[in-house]
């Protein structure tokens, strides 16, 4: 066995593909990562490279210029890029969402228009759904879209952009009752609109601002960000798929396939945290013999290899479920609350080995402790996952009395 987390049945494109960027990531963004993420810096270069890769449209229908790849095959490639950092995969994940939701759910006009400069990198795309006092709880936004003649005026703040700053359309999702009756379920009352913007902070746009980068306690180096909008205009065409009042259902799409990459950011970020501590334990010496040949540090290694093959494998299920163009959202819940549990508890197992030089910055380990939180949370809480979990069992599951 050479290394964890293999995948069985991949053609010889996927098997070359992610040799590529497992390459990639082994020579270009584990020697510098750790550097730049206590810097909190944007990695313009290793980004640079990606686009070279094609890596921004590698889920892109050919005819729109990218690879037209899997969701399978995204993911793996996912999972491979969070292995050398985690915030590296963020900025792919949060593009990849909206080209997938113009995919599916744009205009004709709206995938011709944006597609092909996504799929080249020239376009980066972030989403927006959460608000400052929102939380889970989609159905309770309050930020709002007007209809002025062909245009809708927008108003609100929204809340944990990833590539807020560096992005040049973002995927907003607002409120807007026209033609929606009071007394219409919240979540038939929302649109999701294709606001572009120029890269930056400050006034990106008349009516919109990206303030400034939030600072966190890990996941450094992506920018977060909020977004003010003030009388943000946006033409009627500009309505992702043409017609208001579906932004929810789109938005939940785009989560789903999201939970997925989530789900196999928490399989890359557990994997290096295996070899990080299967590493240090046959290097660190105590007793007079290296500490992996104590039977404690033995059992630690054996829970963390099997849960990095447990949580690869669910999340290999849920994509290859997708893929198939069966409903997933039970498989996708299933692998996002898995692997982001099992990806805090290897990752914590890992930083115990290393005893007191894991609280050192000068190792790695202490740079995974502190991503690893963000799983938990990201694309729904672990709370979220086991509601959809329990609601989907229970519809498989119904008692006929």
């Amino acid at each position: 066995m050479a290394r964890l987390a293999q995948t069985a049945g991949l053609t010889d494109i996927q098997q070359e593909i992610l040799s590529t960027v497992r390459d990639f990531v082994d020579k270009e963004i584990i020697p510098v990562a750790t550097e730049l993420e206590h810097r909190d810096e944007y990695p313009q270069q290793i980004v640079d490279g990606l686009k070279e890769l094609g890596l921004f449209g590698l889920m892109i229908p050919e005819e729109y210029g990218g690879l037209g790849e899997s969701l399978l095959t995204y993911a793996l490639c996912v999972e491979e890029i969070a292995r050398g950092w985690m915030s590296v995969s963020g900025i792919i994940n949060t593009h990849f969402i909206v080209a997938y939701m113009l995919k599916q759910h744009g205009t004709q006009e709206q995938k011709d228009h944006f597609l092909p400069r996504m799929a080249a990198g020239d376009i980066r795309g972030a989403f927006s759904m959460s608000e400052p006092a929102l939380g889970s709880d989609v159905s309770a936004i309050t930020s709002k879209a007007v209809r002025d003649g062909e245009e809708y005026v927008l108003n609100g703040q929204k809340m944990w952009l990833t590539n807020g700053g560096t992005s040049s359309l973002v995927a907003v999702l607002v409120r807007s009752d026209e033609g929606h009756p009071e007394g219409t379920a919240p979540h038939k009352s929302m649109t999701t609109f294709l606001v572009e913007k120029e890269p930056g902070f400050g006034e990106v746009r008349p009516g919109l601002t990206i303030p400034g980068k939030i600072d966190k306690m890990g996941y450094k180096g992506v920018d977060t960000t909020e977004l003010i909008m003030d009388g943000l205009r946006i033409p009627a065409d500009r309505v992702l798929g043409g017609v208001t009042g579906r932004g929810f259902y789109q938005m939940m799409d785009g989560v789903e396939v999201g939970r997925v990459n989530v789900a196999a950011r928490g399989c890359g970020v557990a994997q290096r945290a295996f070899e990080l501590g299967v590493q240090y334990a046959q290097q660190r010496h105590t007793f007079g013999k290296p500490i992996a040949q104590h039977q404690a540090i033995q059992f630690k290694l054996a829970e963390m290899a099997t849960k990095v093959e447990a949580a690869h494998a669910m999340m290999v299920n849920a994509a290859r479920k997708k893929d198939s163009g069966e409903r997933n959202d039970l498989e996708a819940g299933m692998a996002k609350y898995l692997a982001s549990e099992y990806c805090k508890e290897v990752v914590e197992d890992a930083f115990r080995i290393h005893g007191g030089y894991g609280f050192s910055k000068e190792y790695e380990i202490e740079r995974l402790y502190r991503e690893a939180p963000m799983l938990l949370i990201g694309e729904g809480t672990a709370e979220i996952q086991k509601m959809i979990i329990g609601r989907r069992l229970l519809e498989e599951y119904r008692f006929q009395g």
